[in-house]
């Protein structure tokens, strides 16, 4: 016969397993949705200008003299990537971004004739620091790696050019780097141009593998898709643009730094294990 001490210890026993099971499904609930709170929003074009449009322009479509040379990457542009991820459980989006990013697009008559831009690898932050050093480390290794590119291969036409304040879809191609690896990417971009301004917008679907990118997965605690989105907003200027950033020759696991939109908290992080 049980004793009385004996099913009070399997009574305890019992109550203790459900209430770890429950504190881990509830756990991940509660740090995404309280304490991390949403991830940032999609980059998007600006909704709001400060820019003046050359007198007449706005309301008629731009000439191609108008808009020919040289277009620099300047102050207001940012990069970065988005994946769904699932926390024990509980479904979840990473957001990463940098604003160091550079590089220029040429413009000729009612094309794009060329592009290049790079980012700085290593200042890529999201919100959680466990989260930059798997990326700096065993995902992108921004040591070795410390830059990404992409060099349109095609020009790019623009048909009429739409007037100042008018948003328009292209297709581009282009060879995209990263991790060391060059691949031929197509994809959609949205521009709009206001005054002296030009505004670009693009998404860019990854497949990690295609360059031997480690999938983000931490040992069944952090599990991700095979897949992401680069996110890319450029605000071309005729000035100067950014310089090449020089923080990439000797970065630090975790970061680095230069302005970012994702949400930052006081609560202590979540402790993701090493990998």
């Amino acid at each position: 016969m049980v004793t009385r001490s004996r099913r009070r210890l399997i009574w305890w026993i019992g109550s203790a397993v459900v209430l770890i099971a429950a504190l881990a499904v509830a756990g991940p609930f509660i740090y995404i949705h309280f304490i991390e709170g949403p991830a940032p929003t999609k980059l998007e074009l600006p909704t709001t200008h400060t820019s003046t449009s050359v007198a007449g322009a706005t309301n008629s479509a731009a000439s191609s003299s108008a808009v020919s040379g040289t277009w620099n990457v300047g102050p207001g542009s940012e990069t970065g990537y988005r994946v769904q991820e699932v926390l024990v459980g509980q479904n979840a989006t990473a957001v990463g971004r940098t604003s160091k990013i550079w590089g220029s697009l040429t413009l000729g008559g009612t094309s794009v004739a060329k592009g290049t831009f790079t980012v700085d690898m290593a200042s890529v932050v999201s919100d959680q620091s466990q989260r930059n050093a798997q990326f700096d480390g065993r995902i992108m290794d921004v040591n070795q790696y410390p830059t990404a590119s992409l060099v349109l291969t095609s020009p790019i036409p623009l048909g009429t050019l739409p007037a100042a304040g008018t948003t328009k879809q292209y297709t581009a191609q282009g060879t995209l780097t990263m991790h060391g690896v060059s691949k031929s990417v197509t994809f959609t971009l949205t521009a709009e141009r206001i005054g002296s301004e030009i505004d670009v917008l693009a998404e860019v679907p990854i497949t990690f593998s295609d360059w031997n990118i480690a999938n983000p997965s931490v040992g069944g605690f952090v599990t991700t898709a095979n897949n992401g989105t680069l996110e890319v907003l450029l605000h071309l200027t005729r000035g100067a643009g950014n310089t090449p950033s020089t923080s990439s020759s000797s970065s630090t696991a975790g970061g680095g730094g230069g302005p970012v939109t994702v949400p930052s908290t006081t609560v202590p992080p979540l402790t993701v294990p090493s990998g």
